[in-house]
């Protein structure tokens, strides 16, 4: 079931009908970082049937990487995942947005963030910069409707149903989604992360994918904190963490495995799940695309 504009899904395939929901997403969207991310690659990744582009790290306010998604494609929704509000003030990327929304009605959601507090020395009072950054896109014009939150806690997930579209978890399980959509209610954008490597060899998939969890994340407070409240102890997270939480937190196997544990996020509750898929440096993306898009029967 896609997500048309003012609905959401449910977990058992009903649909809520809501008014804060403008971009269809479509069940599945592939997470990428914004330097691996071509019109060509957005092509491809239409063409397989996945809903939506989520451009990873911290895009510039000019929007420009998003414009040039859009432009490439005729039917993909593309988000960010996330615009940083440290670095990029709501006055600088709403003209940005709204340039964007008159080109591509419908298209285009403004995924922001505060990001985590190693990443700048003005990390202060950070939900309440959350706030007058809402409260700033607002005064912009920039609607409920087309943009979301990065949210991890209860605090800010609640505040993602309030004032956005809904919410965009990253680094996160199963569990993690169950726990929010329960916080969150029906009728509000559920859209976590979830990493995966396709292979079907553990230990080789573990070497892909614990670089990625490792580095930066577990030296995180944000996501440290978010990893102990769903009941992992510091020895998992210690040493580039344990082997059980990289397998939670990095799915890995054959495609139809993979498919299966993107869907155990449809299941707990989440309306759009972007799965973001992790090779060896420098290769091709498009043969795990293919596989992938396949096994979640896309094509």
């Amino acid at each position: 079931m896609d997500i048309a504009p003012g609905t959401v899904g449910n977990a058992d395939g009903a649909e809520d009908v809501v008014e804060i929901m403008s971009v269809e997403l479509g069940r599945y969207g592939i997470w990428q970082h914004a330097g691996l991310l071509t019109p060509e690659l957005a092509r491809e990744i239409e063409s397989l049937g996945f809903g939506a582009i989520w451009i990873g790290g911290s895009p510039p306010g000019d929007l420009a990487l998003a414009e040039s998604l859009l432009d490439a494609t005729d039917r993909l929704a593309v988000a960010t995942g996330i615009v940083n509000m440290w670095s990029t003030p709501a006055e600088e990327v709403a003209p940005s947005y709204h340039r964007i929304e008159a080109r591509h009605p419908g298209r285009f959601l403004l995924g922001v963030g505060v990001g985590h507090p190693e990443a700048t020395s003005d990390y202060t009072r950070p939900y309440a910069t959350v706030v007058e950054y809402l409260d700033a896109l607002d005064a912009a014009e920039v609607p409920v409707a087309g943009r979301a939150l990065a949210a991890l806690g209860p605090k800010v997930l609640a505040l993602s149903a309030e004032r956005t579209a809904g919410a965009h978890p990253y680094l996160t399980t199963p569990e993690h989604t169950r726990e929010a959509r329960e916080l969150l209610g029906a009728g509000v954008l559920l859209a976590p992360e979830h990493k995966v490597v396709l292979d079907d060899d553990p230990v080789q998939a573990r070497e892909i994918g614990r670089p990625a969890v490792r580095k930066p994340y577990l030296g995180l407070r944000n996501y440290v904190n978010n990893l102990k409240r769903l009941g992992w102890a510091d020895a998992d997270i210690a040493d580039g963490g344990s082997d059980a939480l990289i397998d939670a937190l990095v799915a890995h196997g054959e495609p139809d495995a993979v498919a299966a544990r993107l869907n155990e996020h449809i299941a707990a509750g989440a309306d759009h799940v972007c799965a973001q898929i992790l090779t060896t440096r420098g290769a091709d993306l498009t043969p795990g695309l293919r596989r992938l898009a396949g096994a979640l029967g896309l094509s």
